[in-house]
């Protein structure tokens, strides 16, 4: 999986040792992934780390498809690595604008590529894109973020389509404010405001999050694919 180190990534790389997976961890630093990966096996669970820098296209496909051979199969694909570059449209620069999507979506659509090969093979396959509310709702200052999330949302549909008939699912989780380092950079002002107008008072927790693409990794989820599951406290219904 990919944006494993903090937040919502680091629970779902938790959640998914103590489901009994072997994780691969992927970050352009080992060290930002060592006390992932020391959580997960002190838990008992079993984890690796690969060096990566997703918005190289053609090392991350590398690197999927050696874990795939090394390790003999490839069953669970998570995308959640991101970045943010805000700014109003009418300031926005290209190249703000050109990173987001390169790292929010290009880099999940090589990783899907490189991930639906083996799992065509084994007739099996997961694959969780870590996208949010901002690519269902939009969000002013957000214009890159958006249309990266956006795309991930016809992206995963997409390969719903074409991938199901071989056994392999696609999802999309639609995170809404988490506590996360990246929420945590807000001015409580901000918070406080966005919580009071969630029927559910609250923030989420990214162990709420980790808890859904556990579920849409499982067995149990077969016959779930092409969907986008909101994770929100209701800011969306």
């Amino acid at each position: 999986m990919t944006g494993a180190s903090r937040g919502i990534g680091r629970a779902i790389a938790e959640q998914f040792g103590r489901d009994g997976h072997r994780v691969v961890l992927l970050s352009r630093t080992a060290s930002s992934l060592e006390s992932v990966r020391d959580a997960i096996t002190e838990a008992g669970g079993g984890a690796e780390v690969r060096v990566c820098d997703v918005g190289d296209g053609e090392a991350l496909a590398g690197v999927i498809e050696e874990v795939a051979s090394t390790l003999g199969r490839l069953d669970i694909l998570v995308n959640n690595a991101g970045i943010t570059r805000d700014g109003l449209i009418m300031r926005m620069s290209d190249e703000d604008f050109d990173d987001v999507i390169r790292v929010n979506l290009r880099s999940a659509f090589v990783a899907c590529r490189a991930a639906a090969r083996p799992m065509m093979r084994g007739k099996y396959g997961r694959i969780v894109n870590i996208g949010s509310v901002t690519g269902v709702v939009g969000n002013s200052g957000q214009a890159n973020y958006a249309a990266a999330k956006a795309g991930l949302t016809g992206l995963t549909k997409t390969l719903a389509k074409e991938l199901g008939s071989k056994g392999v699912t696609a999802n999309v989780i639609a995170p809404g404010f988490i506590e996360t380092d990246m929420t945590d950079a807000l001015p409580q002002s901000m918070k406080d405001e966005a919580v009071k107008s969630l029927p559910a008072r609250r923030m989420g927790r990214p162990e709420e999050i980790a808890a859904a693409a556990s579920f849409l990794a499982s067995e149990g989820a077969a016959y779930v694919t092409g969907q986008v599951l909101v994770v929100d406290g209701g800011l969306t219904c």
